[in-house]
């Protein structure tokens, strides 16, 4: 007779939450996905991206607000889903605890490692448009591209370059110059 597989542990917003400070991770389906310390081409990227839409947003003084990561989003009520996007912008501060955001951000930039791509373009790409996240954008420093959905209209998802200027599909008068990311 032969046994039956062991199944895999799932994993819980509690065992996400009891994991090492120092610890890189995301709670993915009750699944935990640790992560590598990121490189410097990602967090000079990431920096950019963050000031820039940074003082976009402290410009116009309205209730948005952009978090860099470590950020913890819960997605969803399942309490098996917590993701740190590398940067999130949170319109409704109803959503905000002392943990992070609670449902879905506004805006969510991923910026993606040479370890784990696939994770980013699959998995999360589903995750934020099941969940209501209005705008997506994957940014692969090691391709120099950025991929943008625009998940509230679903109409376009276009690629650049990181020589071309990205307009922001929420804000209407944003426009990113990519070519100064790295």
């Amino acid at each position: 007779m032969s046994q039956a597989p062991a199944q895999e542990k799932v994993y819980t917003e509690e065992d996400y939450y009891n994991l090492p400070e120092d610890a890189r991770a995301e709670l993915i389906d009750g699944r935990i996905y640790y992560q590598a310390a990121p490189n410097r081409k990602h967090q000079t990227v990431l920096s950019e991206l963050h000031l820039t839409i940074g003082n976009y947003l402290k410009s116009k003084r309205g209730p948005c607000r952009v978090f860099p990561a470590p950020f913890a989003v819960k997605l969803f009520k399942d309490r098996k889903n917590i993701i740190e996007p590398d940067i999130s912008v949170i319109c409704d501060k109803d959503k905000m605890d002392d943990r992070g955001c609670n449902g879905a951000p506004d805006w969510v930039i991923e910026v993606t490692s040479p370890s784990d791509p696939q994770r980013d373009y699959g998995i999360k790409l589903f995750k934020y448009r099941t969940a209501g996240v209005r705008e997506y954008w994957i940014v692969n420093p090691q391709k120099h591209t950025v991929t943008v959905h625009d998940l509230e209209k679903e109409e376009r998802s276009n690629q650049y370059n990181f020589c071309d200027d990205v307009p922001v599909c929420i804000y209407e008068d944003l426009v990113i110059n990519t070519d100064k990311l790295l």
